[in-house]
């Protein structure tokens, strides 16, 4: 039986580890002013760069059924069935629209629920890959995926809610106080929900509040599974970005094995602007693919 392995470019995954773990990538559509385009084509600096210098917002959109539907007849012809990670429900319509074209196909396609974005859904996607490679059926694969959901960690920290309130994910008096205190807020997602929640407020320049949020996150969610961490971000300064080397540095002495440095890409940096940074991973302790 040949599985094809599919998610969205929401998932921030690089072309490297696309190859690397033989995912099949549906993009979303990306508009800043008057040029529409796919995800990737438009990247997340090419966002932040044009609400900076315009004050809108970017537009996403969510691939629709018929998209769907073409993209999975597609990946059929040369495969038997498709397991596909889809981006939250609880925060876009892409989940629901491939629910619905998976229903043409008998069977053939089988849609999860990531309840998490970005490399929250990577995290998914490559245990999916390597349960691929083992050999198991589509059935198992959905069950054991499923089984980890309430286990993935997805949070980030950013440095300004601008981007938050012009998407209308931050009122007025939240997108005041984080000003005038110069507070850095953590967004969670909540994988019983798939929907994003505030968190703890951090303070102080990109050095200091990254690594604040890391050790935070590291003290939470204790029980780490080691094999693949991710450290996806939206910094650009050649100075912000020795915190990621830094923190890159701690995860390593917390005894992680794989750590995978990603840029966010325009489906997300849409939402959280210049300056984000998140520490992503699995939070079940070890998870061997028997």
């Amino acid at each position: 039986m040949k599985i094809a392995l599919s998610t969205e470019s929401a998932c921030d995954l690089t072309k490297e580890l696309i190859a690397e773990y033989g995912v099949n990538i549906i993009p979303f559509t990306v508009t800043i002013g008057e040029r529409s385009d796919f995800d990737g084509v438009i990247t997340g600096k090419d966002l932040i760069d044009y609400t900076i210098k315009s004050g809108k917002l970017g537009r996403t959109s969510a691939v629709n059924v018929s998209e769907y539907s073409e993209y999975f007849a597609k990946l059929l012809k040369d495969h038997d069935e498709v397991v596909h990670i889809a981006l939250s429900s609880g925060i876009s319509s892409a989940c629901q629209n491939a629910v619905i074209a998976s229903q043409e196909f008998g069977g053939k396609v089988k849609v999860i629920d990531s309840h998490s974005l970005s490399t929250g859904v990577a995290l998914l996607t490559i245990y999916t890959s390597k349960l691929i490679k083992a050999g198991k059926s589509s059935e198992e694969i959905v069950k054991l995926v499923e089984d980890r959901i309430l286990s993935n960690q997805t949070s980030f920290c950013f440095e300004t809610v601008e981007f938050l309130y012009k998407g209308g994910r931050c009122s007025a008096m939240a997108r005041f106080g984080a000003n005038l205190l110069k507070l850095r807020p953590q967004i969670l997602m909540k994988a019983d929900t798939g929907k994003m929640e505030s968190g703890k407020k951090f303070r102080g320049p990109v050095k200091k509040w990254a690594m604040d949020y890391t050790e935070e996150t590291l003290k939470t969610f204790n029980n780490p599974d080691k094999e693949v961490v991710f450290i996806t971000h939206t910094i650009y300064g050649e100075e912000d970005l020795k915190v990621v080397d830094a923190i890159k540095e701690r995860l390593i002495q917390e005894g992680f094995k794989t750590i995978y440095v990603t840029l966010a890409g325009a489906t997300i940096s849409c939402h959280c602007g210049p300056n984000t940074l998140g520490v992503l991973y699995m939070n079940d302790g070890d998870h061997p693919i028997a």
